[in-house]
């Protein structure tokens, strides 16, 4: 994978989370090499702090270079 690159996801599955995962939006991964041992991610989600997930929720994307500029800087 790209792994100097920052990674991003696409959440496709809110259940149980519907106030901190939003269905379809994209989220930053935050690197976590234990998490991802364990089959989770880290993102920032809506109630602005970082919290691990399964990784069976998100899609892995990989942006244009001007949406990743964009997503970063948001």
């Amino acid at each position: 994978m790209y792994e100097k690159e920052k990674r991003f996801v696409v959440c496709v599955d809110n259940s149980d989370y519907l106030a901190s995962l939003e269905r379809h939006k994209i989220y930053q991964v935050i690197p976590d090499a234990e998490a991802r041992a364990d089959g989770e991610i880290r993102i920032v989600d809506e109630s602005g702090e970082d919290y691990l997930y399964s990784k069976d929720r998100f899609v892995s994307i990989r942006p244009p270079a001007v949406v990743r500029e964009s997503l970063v800087c948001a």
